[in-house]
């Protein structure tokens, strides 16, 4: 009686301990309440899954590092690529149409597009050549001229000594010499680069698919479909850039030339030219335009100077009013502050082919953030 009447009292006795089975993370749990329940759980051992997660996770963020060292290393080759693909867009779009307006078949209808687009700019040399060659000689007898009407006027204020001086530095023979052999060497890169971008874009247009799938191959399985996707959007957004990038760059140097023409400003061809295709690079390229224009016209007296500035000053508010909005309403609505600092960041990162191809590489970021 005794016995049952402990045991009664003391019920604990009669079995194991409640948090006996749960080892000792669970007895540990169970004496200490909430606070050592978390301590409790840290001693739980790592499961080899686990370690199999973070190793995978630790792998592929060495994989994204050293993929980024080779991009960077290879920078110049990827710039090169891309503006093969801008091109492989246009010789595709080319296509397209000749292929749904003439019922030709894939394979000759790019034959077609490529001849096309060679000899848009092969025809235009040998019609306008001579006449442009012949402007760019004026311009270049006119500089000197120019010169020195600038540094007269320049003497108004009593700079016109120190600008002197740095011309005469800058035109030294010396450095004349250093200039020239550097222009050669640039002129023969630029020269190989071009026909990378040629062939490129011939090679990526006739095989696309191929590419394309290649492209997505290096994804990993469970976001293929994702990454298809965004080729396809930015492979759309660029195609529609382009297309109105080119017809924006005609109507500029059709404006300017035409603007020339009327105030009688020498060599309004090749300045005309430029202007179009310099319009290629936002923001800069008309200012670069504008430079020879105004100094070509400053021979003529500052009042001409004027009337060109002018005339650049009004194109300006019709490209960006009017030109640039269709161009954004057929492709991507880029941010103007986002392109701005891109074109920085880009000159900054590649010089001058980044500057270049900066619009077109805000256009595929755009894209790829908000697919992505």
């Amino acid at each position: 009686m005794a016995a049952a009447a402990d045991g009664a009292a003391d019920p604990l006795r009669l079995g194991p301990h409640p948090a006996a089975g749960l080892g000792r993370i669970g007895q540990a749990a169970a004496r200490g309440g909430p606070g050592t329940l978390a301590r409790a759980e840290a001693l739980r051992p790592v499961s080899l899954s686990q370690h199999r997660r973070t190793a995978e996770r630790l792998i592929l963020a060495l994989l994204l590092i050293a993929l980024a060292a080779a991009l960077w290393t290879l920078r110049a080759v990827v710039l090169t690529a891309f503006a093969a693909v801008l091109v492989a867009l246009l010789l595709s779009e080319i296509a397209r149409l000749l292929s749904t307006r003439l019922r030709l078949p894939r394979r000759a209808a790019l034959a077609a597009a490529v001849v096309i687009a060679l000899s848009i700019p092969l025809g235009a040399a040998w019609l306008f050549g001579r006449e442009v060659s012949a402007q760019l000689q004026l311009i270049v007898e006119a500089i000197p001229r120019a010169i020195d009407r600038l540094g007269t006027l320049l003497d108004t204020i009593g700079a016109g000594d120190a600008f002197r001086s740095s011309v005469s530095t800058l035109f030294a023979p010396e450095a004349l010499m250093r200039h020239m052999g550097s222009i050669a060497s640039s002129s023969a890169g630029a020269a190989v680069d071009l026909l990378l971008v040629i062939f490129g874009g011939i090679y990526f247009a006739a095989q696309p698919l191929l590419y394309r799938t290649g492209l997505v191959k290096l994804v990993p399985p469970r976001s293929r479909a994702l990454a298809g996707d965004a080729l396809d959007n930015v492979g759309v957004a660029l195609r529609r850039w382009l297309l109105g990038q080119l017809a924006a760059m005609a109507l500029v140097g059709l404006l300017t030339g035409i603007g020339l023409l009327l105030l009688g400003s020498p060599s309004a061809l090749a300045l005309g030219v430029l202007a179009a295709l310099l319009e290629f690079i936002p923001y800069l390229g008309p200012i670069l335009s504008a430079v020879p224009a105004i100094a070509v016209a400053l021979v003529q007296g500052p009042e001409h100077a004027a009337w060109v500035t002018g005339l650049y000053i009004l194109v300006q508010p019709i490209e960006n009013h009017l030109i640039q909005p269709l161009i954004q309403q057929q492709a991507v609505d880029i941010p103007p502050a986002l392109l701005l600092f891109g074109v920085a960041a880009m000159g900054t990162l590649f010089g001058i082919p980044g500057v270049v191809l900066a619009a077109p590489l805000a256009v595929m970021i755009f894209v790829l953030v908000k697919q992505l």
